[in-house]
């Protein structure tokens, strides 16, 4: 039906050409040629929504422009359907058009399933094998997210499976990504999200044996289409302990004069060219001041909006906001800081909606801050359970999902407002997606599809 109406949107516009030919004003035609795309487009645009294609959403901030989505759902009211998964994980599904793609485990086998907008199960296919559970129910090997670019769909698993399918579920390329860049030391698995950019696929691989003076680090950039290296770079640091190892993804950092990969862990915020992996700046710093805690591994991803860095620690760590325009080694030049918080989400990545950061802590409270300058408006309690997955933004709302399957919806804004609150009874982890005028929501059992 898509591609239909943009042949018969092609119909049209031959049509108008035609019927232009007359006028002599060629700019007159033209402008006019130009108007009729844009209503198209924007036709086009309100009648099929926004795709979701990775973990972060369009833009990797977790904000879509969506609109008409429901605050309120339960057994009864607002679930368009559930379906059935055959295994746990806590990867966030990506969406393209009406096919929603999901990673899970059957038994021991790591699987790829292509879902339909209406519930159905499309096809699934065996990717690897060898799940491991860690952390007692905290994660499995279907940790990652996959991400797609509307005609081929890219999954990458915690054992290092990394693998390239099409739309029809037919394999275009896989790779072990330890086979290739070593094998991982990790505690609880790799379970970074790779990011899909252009033409490049980049993973951050930050893990190690403890010891600083080991270089096991790397930051690896492949070709989408053959899944061939483009580059390779070590990423080393002053980690040690637990803390070389990291559990947060890397994003892309772009306006109009720059564009950069940041890599977060081992103690340091990093930036790297996109087109060969140098690196451009670094950031440390991250840590408590008092004495060097060996624990404090980076979960939480940072968080890249036009001019700003927002970047969280762990634990009892701070967020810092910096600026894009480092060079080297910027720890400690506040020339570079736009505001430091004391208090870090930990777990969930930040987010910013017209101005204001919120940070969701672990334990489910929210808080608001400036994005400017870094003030506190508010720290309220949501759902007082441990939360893993990052808020979302669409709608005029703010969603944040509890690992007890309870989801809050705020109002943003610089007063705290709870609109809602809903519970699934099944425990979630995975990062809301938002597609169409509705929400999928991936809990330990099954994938919720609601919408009014």
């Amino acid at each position: 039906m898509r591609f239909r109406l943009f042949e018969d949107f092609e119909v049209m516009l031959t049509g108008w050409r035609t019927a232009m030919v007359s006028f002599s004003n060629k700019s007159i035609v033209n402008g006019f040629q130009a108007f009729v795309v844009c209503c198209v487009l924007c036709t086009v645009s309100a009648t099929y929504g926004e795709n979701w294609p990775q973990w972060r959403g369009v833009n990797g901030d977790g904000v879509s422009g969506e609109t008409e989505l429901p605050m309120r759902w339960s057994s009864t009211e607002n679930i368009k359907w559930r379906l059935a998964l055959p295994g746990p994980g806590g990867a966030t599904p990506c969406i393209w058009g009406d096919q929603i793609f999901v990673t899970t485990v059957v038994g021991d086998d790591l699987v790829l399933m292509s879902i339909n907008t209406e519930g159905k199960e499309l096809w699934r296919r065996k990717v690897s094998q060898g799940d491991k559970v860690v952390r007692g129910d905290e994660g499995n090997a279907a940790s990652p997210s996959p991400c797609t670019d509307g005609k081929h769909v890219w999954v990458f698993f915690t054992n290092g499976a990394l693998a390239c399918f099409d739309f029809s579920g037919k394999e275009v390329w896989s790779i072990n990504v330890q086979d290739r860049f070593g094998k991982f030391k990790i505690a609880f698995g790799m379970t970074s999200t790779p990011i899909l950019d252009g033409d490049s696929i980049f993973l951050q691989l930050i893990h190690g044996d403890g010891n600083a003076q080991t270089r096991e680090a790397r930051v690896v950039a492949l070709d989408k289409t053959t899944g061939k290296t483009i580059w390779e770079t070590g990423r080393p640091s002053s980690a040690r302990a637990e803390n070389e190892h990291s559990y947060a993804s890397p994003t892309i950092y772009r306006d109009k004069e720059r564009a950069f990969l940041l890599t977060h862990g081992a103690d340091y915020i990093v930036a790297h060219d996109l087109k060969d992996g140098h690196e451009i700046w670094r950031c440390g710093g991250l840590h408590p001041p008092a004495g060097y805690d060996p624990t404090l591994r980076f979960v939480s991803s940072p968080l890249a909006v036009k001019g700003l860095i927002v970047v969280p620690s762990a634990k009892a760590g701070i967020t810092l906001a910096l600026k894009p325009t480092g060079q080297g080694d910027i720890t400690g030049k506040q020339e570079f800081v736009k505001w430091q918080f004391h208090i870090t989400p930990d777990v969930p990545s930040p987010l910013a909606v017209d101005g204001i950061v919120y940070l969701c802590r672990q334990n489910g409270n929210l808080i608001a801050l400036d994005q400017e300058s870094g003030e506190q408006f508010y720290e309220q309690r949501t759902n007082r359970d441990r939360h893993r997955a990052s808020p979302v933004y669409a709608d005029g709302k703010i969603y944040l999902c509890g690992r007890n399957g309870v989801v809050s919806v705020c109002k943003p804004g610089k007063e705290f407002e709870l609109l809602a609150q809903n519970k699934l009874e099944e425990p979630l982890s995975a990062s809301p997606a938002v597609s169409q005028g509705r929400i999928y929501l991936r809990t330990f059992n099954a994938l919720y599809c609601i919408g009014e």
